[in-house]
């Protein structure tokens, strides 16, 4: 990979800005990264190689990263949600069971072998597009919490389930490599807990502030690359790396000017990269050959949509409902695996994606109308866990 082909890749992935900058349509800052890439990928001109080793390898680290900022975004602090959890599981729960008989219906229908893939796709929820969302448009309502405790919850599981789903055979070992991340995270929490009580934590922010190091990013690039590795040799996808050490900085709290920078180096650069590049890896053509995938992507996002509705059944709003079904990482990721280890053929990748895209389209519309809404509208909406430290920190609206 060279200096040109990366100046074309941030250059194309304004794309996603550029899209996203017209309010009235509301697409998310992804959409256009992913269309960036197909243009100049595989499905389109050619002028990249997702296949580089390079361009691979920082795909991967934007991957990862990419998750550990939605694992930050989840508002595990909110003493608000706690009260709503029960209730939100019981959804999330409703949820899959749905989904798996529609899983197992598609894997059947389309002859693939890969219900328990698609199953959890279609269960899976996206804090990090959901949330944003909610803040954005300033949505509130009797049901909010609840709505945001089911996505947290399916969110969280579904990353967790993925790998299992993914690689049947290889269950016993994704299992305890999940476990081990999963142990990592819990201790990282606990140590950070005990730093910000002997206010360590502190000493170490001003530190940093003061000779300018940097080393709360440094620490989280050291973590997620550690827990990415742990994550590689175990079979795991680097998904649940990234998103369990997110997950253990939000239960502290994140540090404004760890967010600043994380938003600086993954919004900024490796983020933007991942996407376009996973874009660039899709096989687009495989829909437009076997009308069989088309029709695969287009019942994956139908089937995710009806999967959440049945919230409808235990009294969920159905545009809550619709919100809740928007998913991103768990396609996404499901789609990455599957292209690094040959167990998804490039049509199931593209048909995922475009399922994905189909739930996000679903989540702008439900979004705009609820926000016209008197009754789904809050002057103080739940957002990401609060940072701590000096100064506001940055979020990614669109993401």
């Amino acid at each position: 990979m060279s200096l040109s082909i990366l100046a074309l890749v941030g250059a194309v992935a304004l794309l996603g800005p550029a899209l996203a900058a017209v309010t009235r349509w509301r697409v998310p800052i992804v959409v256009g990264e992913l269309v960036a890439g197909v243009l100049i990928g595989s499905s389109g001109l050619r002028l990249v190689d997702a296949t580089d080793p390079t361009f691979a390898f920082l795909a991967t680290l934007g991957f990862g990263l990419t998750m550990f900022v939605a694992g930050t975004h989840v508002p595990l602090r909110d003493s608000r949600l706690r009260p709503a959890l029960g209730r939100g599981a019981l959804q999330a729960v409703a949820v899959g069971i749905v989904a798996a008989f529609a899983g197992g219906g598609l894997a059947t229908l389309f002859g693939t072998g890969h219900g328990a893939v698609y199953a959890v796709v279609m269960a899976s929820s996206s804090a990090a597009l959901v949330l944003p969302a909610v803040q954005q448009l300033r949505l509130g309502g009797a049901q909010l919490l609840t709505t945001i405790a089911q996505v947290a919850i399916a969110d969280t599981a579904c990353i967790v389930a993925l790998p299992l789903a993914m690689d049947p055979q290889h269950a016993v070992g994704s299992a305890l490599g999940a476990l081990g991340i999963a142990a990592v995270a819990t201790a990282l929490a606990f140590a950070l807990r005990w730093m910000q009580r002997r206010e360590r934590a502190s000493r170490v922010r001003t530190i940093s502030k003061t000779h300018r190091l940097a080393l709360e990013l440094r620490l989280s690039l050291i973590l997620v690359c550690a827990l990415g590795a742990l994550a590689q040799v175990s079979h795991v996808s680097v998904l649940l790396a990234g998103f369990a050490a997110g997950l253990a900085v939000a239960s502290v709290g994140e540090p404004r000017r760890l967010a600043r920078q994380l938003f600086a180096v993954t919004e900024g650069f490796l983020s933007p990269l991942y996407f376009v590049w996973l874009g660039a890896s899709l096989s687009l053509s495989s829909l437009r050959d076997d009308p069989a995938y088309l029709g695969l992507g287009l019942l994956l996002g139908v089937g995710a949509l009806l999967a959440h509705l049945i919230g409808v059944v235990l009294r969920q709003r159905s545009l809550w409902s619709v919100i809740a079904a928007a998913q991103l990482g768990v396609p996404i990721a499901a789609a990455t695996v599957g292209a690094e280890t040959g167990l998804l053929s490039p049509g199931e990748q593209a048909a995922l994606v475009l399922g994905a895209l189909l739930t996000i389209g679903a989540l702008a519309a439900s979004a705009a109308l609820a926000s016209r809404r008197a009754d789904f509208r809050d002057p103080d909406p739940v957002g990401p866990a609060r940072p701590v430290g000096d100064a506001p920190g940055p979020t990614s609206p669109s993401r």
